[in-house]
């Protein structure tokens, strides 16, 4: 199970059969294992890395610190609960350390994100403060490096 979950970490654009190739494994074997870790919420979905910067596609990445009191019974999971709900909230993590949650956001341009965090984030009763860091170039995303450095093939004629 964990090696099928490896490769598919890796690319998920695989299909069974090469994976059972991979592992010398029975194709029903691994489609069998595959499904029970969708119905079991181990899989929880298939994503497809893009890089916007050569879409051409104005795209904003923020990612947001979030200090937080949380309100008596309910605890961080329902502050979680209420931020993951907007649709420019890309990630959210519960964290250790200088802050509690930390948030990746996805907007236009630096003021749309900028509009979000002042007037849906800040203003929410538990938020003490926030912090937010833009993104200006991705150089790897999950495991997979962006613009990978072009070797120079050419001989050297002397």
């Amino acid at each position: 199970m964990h090696k099928i979950l490896k490769i598919l970490e890796k690319n998920s654009h695989l299909s069974a059969r090469e994976i059972a190739v991979m592992l010398d494994m029975d194709v029903k074997e691994v489609e069998a294992q595959i499904a029970k870790m969708e119905e079991e919420g181990i899989i929880v979905g298939y994503q497809t890395l893009v890089d916007w910067d050569k879409a051409e596609t104005e795209r904003v990445t923020a990612f947001i610190e979030l200090r937080v009191t949380p309100q008596r019974g309910e605890g961080f999971d329902k502050i979680a609960e209420r931020i993951y709900q907007y649709d420019q909230v890309k990630t959210v993590w519960l964290m250790s350390g200088s802050f509690d949650i930390g948030l990746i956001c996805e907007g236009k341009s630096m003021k749309e994100v900028a509009l979000f965090v002042a007037e849906k984030l800040a203003p929410m009763p538990s938020v003490i403060s926030t912090g937010t860091h833009f993104v200006l170039k991705t150089y790897k995303q999950s495991g997979v490096i962006f613009d990978k450095p072009q070797k120079d093939e050419r001989s050297v004629i002397s």
